[in-house]
Order: C-alpha cells, then sequence, then structure tokens
C-alpha cells in the first residue's frame, strides 16, 4: 500500500499531487486563481475568529470598570470563548463530514453572526489543506493562522481607539463575508470524491486547476486511495487509536497541547494586564504586539514550504522558552526591588520576543501537521479531537491566567517556560517533515 503513494511508476516519488504537463504559463496563473480566491474566503472566518480571541485583552479595564466585575468574573467573561468552543470541537468533525467543508463554514458564519461563534471555524485549514497544491499548501494553510494574527492585531489597534460595543459589533463584518464568499467557490473535491458524488468531484477540481491544466494524475490518485478507503470499516471514535492512526493522534493532539499549555492565550488574553503590572503603556504594548505578530505570521508563511516544518517548529519553541524567561525575570527582578528600571523594558521584550516565536512556527504548524498527517477517512474525527484538545488548553490557560499571576507572576512564566522546554523535545522526537509530501503519502509513510 506504502509504495502506491511514494511513487508514480516511473520512480518519481517527489511528483506533485498538481501535474503540469503543459508549461504555458496563461494555464499555470489560471490553475491557481481558484484556490487563492477559495483560500481567501475559507480565512474570513479565521479572521472573524481571530478578533474574538484577541477581544478581551483591550476591552478587559472598561469591561470591568463599566460593569463592575471582579478579577474572577472577568476571568470567567476572558474563557467563556473556549466554552462555546469546546462544545462546537465535539460535533465539528462530524458536521464538516456531513456538510462538507464548505456547508461546516457556511453554518459557522451565521453562528458567529449571531454572536455564537463555535469552533467549526477550525475546518478552514482542513479545507484549505484538502485543496492546495502539495508544493504551496505549507504556506497557503498558514494564511489561516495569519488572517487568526490580523484579526487579533485589528481588535487590538482599533480597540485603543473605541469602545468595547463598538469592538463586538466589528467582528460581524468578516462573517458576513465569509457567508456570501462561500457561493462563489468549490468544494473540496476530495470531499466529494469521498462521499460519491463524481461529477461534482471533477467539476471542483477543474474549477480549482483551470480548464487547461491535466487533472488526469490527480484524479486517478484520489480515486485510487479513495478506493482503499472504501473498503475499511465504518470510522468510530474508537478507531482513532488503531495502529495505523494512533501516531497521527499522538503528533497532533500532543503538539495541539503543547501550542497552548506554553502560554499563548494567557498572553493574548490578558497582554494588557502584563504591560500595565509591568509599568509599561499598555495601549503600546498591545499596539507594537498585534504589528509584530502579523509581520512574523506572513514571514512564517513564506518560509513553511522552504525550510520546513520540523526547523520552523524547533525554532518557535526554543524562542518561547526564552521569551518566557525574560517575562519572569521582568516579574522577578519587580518583586525583589532589583533593577526596577530594567523591568518595563524586559517585560516588553519578553513579550515581544514570545509572540515573535510563536507566530513564526507554533502558532500555524500544529493545524498545518494536523491537516496534514490524519488520512481522509478519519480525518473528520481527529480534527474534532484535536481541536477539542486546542480549546481545552485554552481554557485552562485563559481561566487560570489571572489567578496564577495573582499567585506569583514570576512563578507563573519560569512554569511556561518548563512546558516549552519539553516542547521543544516532543518536537525533536516526534513530529515528522511533511514539505513537498502528497498527503497520501505522508499518511502511508506514518503507516509503515
Amino acid at each position: 500500500m506504502a509504495s502506491k503513494y511514494q511513487e508514480n511508476g516511473n520512480g518519481d516519488t517527489e511528483k506533485p499531487l498538481i501535474v503540469k504537463h503543459d508549461a504555458d504559463q496563461t494555464a499555470h496563473k489560471e490553475e491557481l486563481v481558484m484556490v487563492y480566491l477559495s483560500t481567501a474566503v475559507a480565512v474570513c472566518g479565521s479572521y472573524a475568529f481571530g478578533t474574538c480571541v484577541g477581544y478581551s485583552s483591550p476591552t478587559q479595564f472598561s469591561i470591568m470598570d463599566e460593569l463592575n466585575l471582579s478579577y474572577s468574573q472577568y476571568s470567567v467573561f476572558g474563557s467563556i470563548l473556549t466554552i462555546g468552543a469546546m462544545l462546537g470541537a465535539i460535533t465539528a468533525g462530524r458536521i464538516a463530514d456531513l456538510l462538507g467543508r464548505k456547508g461546516a463554514m457556511r453554518l459557522s458564519s451565521v453562528i458567529c453572526s449571531a454572536g455564537w461563534l463555535a469552533i467549526y471555524l477550525a475546518k478552514v485549514p482542513m479545507f484549505v489543506g484538502e485543496i492546495s497544491p502539495n508544493k504551496l499548501r505549507g504556506a497557503l494553510s498558514s494564511t489561516n493562522q495569519l488572517s487568526i494574527v490580523i484579526g487579533l492585531s485589528a481588535v487590538y489597534v482599533i480597540g485603543a481607539f473605541v469602545g468595547w460595543r463598538i469592538l463586538a459589533l466589528l467582528g460581524v463584518v468578516p462573517c458576513g463575508l465569509l457567508f456570501l464568499g462561500l457561493f462563489f467557490i468549490p468544494e473540496s473535491p476530495r470531499w466529494l470524491a469521498m462521499n460519491g458524488e463524481e461529477e461534482e468531484f471533477e467539476a471542483a477540481l477543474r474549477k480549482l486547476r483551470g480548464k487547461h491544466a491535466d487533472i488526469s494524475y490527480e484524479r486517478s490518485t484520489i480515486q485510487e486511495y479513495l478506493t482503499i478507503l472504501q473498503t475499511l470499516p465504518k470510522v468510530t471514535f474508537v478507531n482513532l487509536f488503531d495502529r495505523s492512526n494512533y501516531r497521527a493522534v499522538i503528533i497532533s493532539v500532543g503538539l495541539m497541547a503543547f501550542q497552548q499549555f506554553v502560554g499563548i492565550n494567557g498572553i493574548v488574553f490578558y497582554s494588557t494586564e502584563i504591560f500595565k503590572s509591568a509599568g509599561f503603556n499598555p495601549s503600546l504594548g498591545t499596539i507594537l504586539f498585534g504589528i509584530l505578530q502579523v509581520g512574523v505570521t506572513a514571514g512564517g508563511a513564506l518560509l513553511i514550504d522552504r525550510t520546513g516544518r520540523r526547523p520552523l517548529l524547533m525554532m518557535s519553541a526554543s524562542g518561547l522558552l526564552l521569551g518566557n524567561l525574560l517575562i519572569a525575570f521582568s516579574f522577578f527582578f519587580k518583586a525583589h526591588s532589583v533593577a526596577l528600571t530594567l523591568v518595563p523594558n524586559l517585560a516588553i521584550l519578553g513579550v515581544l520576543v514570545y509572540i515573535a516565536f510563536f507566530s513564526i512556527g507554533m502558532g500555524a504548524g500544529p493545524w498545518l501537521i494536523m491537516s496534514e498527517v490524519f488520512p481522509l477517512h478519519v480525518k473528520g474525527l481527529g480534527g474534532g479531537l484535536v481541536t477539542l484538545m486546542n480549546w481545552f488548553g485554552s481554557w485552562v490557560i485563559s481561566y487560570t491566567f489571572n489567578f496564577l499571576m495573582l499567585w506569583s507572576s514570576h512563578g507563573t512564566f519560569f512554569l511556561y517556560a518548563f512546558v516549552c522546554l519539553l516542547a521543544t523535545i516532543f518536537i525533536y522526537k516526534m513530529i515528522p517533515e511533511t514539505k513537498g509530501r502528497r498527503l497520501e503519502e505522508i499518511h502511508a509513510s506514518l503507516n509503515s
């Protein structure tokens, strides 16, 4: 089985999923137009999601003052998004398989507009991964994380100048764009083929690749792979832990757990509080935070298909360790009245180092790896499990962060630094390199 997807019959193990026998540049450009458009529409949901994630940081003190909330009550408010996200994650995989990737995203846009954003938006990386050429899969999948941080950064910057009620209304706009844009892009060809919709499968593939592109090799590869999948029994949750799937589960769930437990949502949700506690201007700090995050995430999207997944993830985890240590020492010096003039500078430097290194690898990387390592027939369930872990970790960090800071500010970040060290070891030992490989080839290599 593995050999079927590692070579094409001519000994070519690196032949991309999209084969262009025609060198005509017009056809090449046409081939990618619909892929780029589909990606742009899908990541409108990621942008909306980013506005929700970032909302609690710039609005913290105005909401607490106006509504007379305690730190404990605001911690509940700041973490409530993650509760809805966990509930959504339980059903997201099945909904994506039942309604299709577009159907799940369309449902998410309606829920988001009504104010009930759930994790259905996490189907964006799955959809983008399935429609992308393998040479561009890393970069295009990374636009999911890029759109999230653009939304998050927009909230940080705009939140410095407008009230929290106006800021909440602005989050509805990208939801509307997502809902309308989905009428103009095709469904995932792999999902259509998996559900036996042969005519729609070929039409979607042709629309994505261009009318002049040769889709015969890609079509036959997908159909051959799905023929094998159809011989397998119906997938249940227990099947995720079969011998053929458990490694993908360990890789995806483990990486996603580390993404959260390195402390990202504590810093994202409450960056204003961190800057204020360290004596740095909160408004200036959050604006610098947002601008840096967008720039570095964009750079990471350009690098991920050139340097590979593993090097960026390793560098990212190591940088997170450094950032947490800088923040920890800033609070340690403040608590012991040592080098007080350095405290604000150490705090802002630590936060900026942290967010820069998170954005270049650990932000987009776990979602990309998840979309690549799960076989198609378990991707819905697997993605739901991974997303549930993501949001469980997010809830734990966002809910406990204020309490940990009241207990020991420097102790909190020393703890996160230790988790970063564990994450670095996990990535080195467990994460495979998937750059430039077809999805079917990745799945076969994990099984072997």
